[in-house]
């Protein structure tokens, strides 16, 4: 009896079944749901816009958050590949501002690319003003200061930086000469930077010295080459990126000569070498309509926003509903969640009232509202916007501000090993 027992024991754990079991999780049956809950999901991957304030801001980075319910929230490289696009939605016909998406990235990443293209991405602005004659009513230091803010169209990348122990010469400065005067008996003249007069052969003003011995005279740069004679400047002249900026305006008599020296430098020291007038990013709107808004209620709707999100559909035979036309459009001004395009809730509400020495209950209607629009906003997808100031395209801006961060990270790599 005992060794039919244990024959049938044999028959009943087979190899298969023991490979089985040692590989079996819960996981791989096709009744156990994968992924994360709906409304977990919803908190992972979107900012859920209330009347009030936004909630579900904070991304969570922790790795193992949903490995509870088997979802992994490592960030891979090969995921990270997959998933990042940039996609180029529009650029100005000038060729200075350009919105574009970037996805699959968090708020930390897109941030580091706006505070790089701020603060380290260089561009040439003028450091060094020497004035000659100013008769305006501009103070030096005051027209200094507008000058060094004026825009100039030159590639940074073609000039080196310049120290306080380096001569000025024709890899790490750029010299432009102004001169204007307003002739009595005429109107008031307005100097624009138009007037600002690229030198490629570098300073003409000479320096102050005892020493008069000498047979040339000692200017502020010691340009040995022409820097028309480069084959980048010769194709692309420099000048400011816009010739009509208001530097001053002179009156019957009134006179300003002077020579700017331009150098090399970022944003972090001085934000006139920031070569962005602004770049900023949002989050992708995801406006959803949670029923159907037909006739005068949706005409409301769409009269509600200011931005246009909302259209109106012919749905035929008399019926009009309103549609999502454009929700990249939406800012968030919250109008289409006000009352008037909410379902009131009555929820009566006891509280005791004391009246001559007696309680009593008085019953109070309390009127919530159900929205029926819900505004989103995708963690992973940004609406960046990059506003050059014209010493180079946005794109190169960008693709630059992608190679520091790049060097940056090698840097902690190499710190880490």
């Amino acid at each position: 009896m005992a060794k039919e027992e244990e024959v049938e024991i044999v028959r009943i754990v087979t190899d298969e079944e023991k490979t089985f079991a040692k590989n079996f999780n819960i996981n791989d049956l096709p009744d156990i749901p994968t992924g994360l809950p709906p409304h977990l999901e919803l908190q992972r991957t979107r900012v859920v816009c209330k009347n009030d304030a936004p909630i579900h801001t904070s991304s969570v980075v922790y790795s193992g958050a949903y490995n509870a319910v088997g979802v992994d929230n490592s960030v891979k490289l090969e995921n990270f590949s997959e998933n990042f696009k940039v996609n180029v939605i529009s650029s100005s016909e000038d060729g200075m501002d350009m919105e574009f998406d970037m996805i699959g990235i968090n708020a930390a990443i897109a941030n580091a690319f706006r505070r790089i293209l701020l603060a380290e991405l260089p561009s040439m602005a003028i450091e060094k003003v020497f004035v000659a004659n100013n008769t305006s009513l501009v103070q030096d230091e005051v027209l200094a200061q507008r000058l060094g803010l004026v825009p100039i169209a030159a590639d940074p990348r073609l000039f080196d930086y310049i120290s306080e122990s380096d001569q000025p010469n024709e890899k790490n400065t750029i010299v432009f000469k102004l001169h204007a005067r307003c002739e009595r008996g005429e109107p008031r003249l307005k100097v624009l930077t138009e007037e600002l007069i690229w030198l490629p052969n570098g300073s003409e003003m000479v320096k102050e010295s005892g020493e008069s011995t000498s047979s040339k005279p000692k200017t502020f740069t010691s340009f040995s080459r022409s820097q028309d004679s480069f084959p980048e400047f010769a194709e692309n002249p420099i000048s400011p990126s816009n010739l009509d900026i208001l530097i001053a305006k002179l009156g019957p008599g009134q006179e300003i000569e002077l020579e700017a020296h331009a150098v090399k430098g970022i944003g972090k020291t001085h934000a006139k070498w920031s070569p962005v007038g602004t770049a900023w990013y949002r989050m992708l709107p995801e406006v959803i309509l949670l029923k159907e808004f037909e006739g005068k209620e949706a005409e409301n709707l769409v009269k509600a926003c200011p931005v246009k999100v909302f259209d109106i559909e012919d749905m035929g035979k008399g019926r009009k509903r309103a549609t999502v036309a454009q929700p990249r459009k939406c800012t968030l001004c919250r109008e289409c969640l006000r009352e008037e395009f909410g379902v009131p809730i009555v929820k009566p509400k006891v509280k005791p009232v004391k009246d001559e020495g007696k309680d009593k209950e008085t019953q109070i209607e309390r009127k919530e509202w159900i929205d029926n629009v819900a505004l989103h906003r995708v963690k992973n997808h940004f609406i960046f916007k990059i506003e050059s100031t014209g010493s180079l395209p946005p794109e190169v801006l960008f693709t630059e501000a992608v190679k520091i961060l790049e060097d940056k990270c090698e840097r902690v790599i190499a710190d880490l090993s």
